[in-house]
């Protein structure tokens, strides 16, 4: 398949979704069901996308570095430190376990 062929179904195809969102009439947003799932959705695939960038290496799931700066930034979290060094404590604990291994 051609890369550019490839390029302009992906534009259809979230034109469409935009389009069906659109269209979506306004009762059916008011829903509690719907309004609690476009807040828990976001937070549900950046998660996904975390775990998959942390844990996957290609086909393979993989336990190096990346894991254990995960897991300093969730500490850093759990005890509600602020955005910035719970970023710093991933990226520092991650470097650390680099530069030692």
């Amino acid at each position: 398949m051609n890369i550019w062929t490839a390029i302009g179904l992906t534009v259809v195809g979230c034109y469409l979704a935009k389009l069906v969102g659109l269209l979506v009439p306004a009762g059916v947003l008011e829903r509690p069901l719907v309004q609690r799932m476009a807040a828990l959705l976001p937070v549900a695939l950046l998660a996904a996308l975390t775990a998959q960038q942390t844990f996957g290496d290609g086909r393979q799931l993989v336990l190096d570095a990346r894991a254990v700066g995960l897991g300093a930034a969730a500490l850093a979290l759990v005890l509600r430190a602020p955005f910035l060094v719970v970023l710093g404590a991933g990226v520092l604990v991650t470097a650390g376990v680099r530069a030692l291994a």
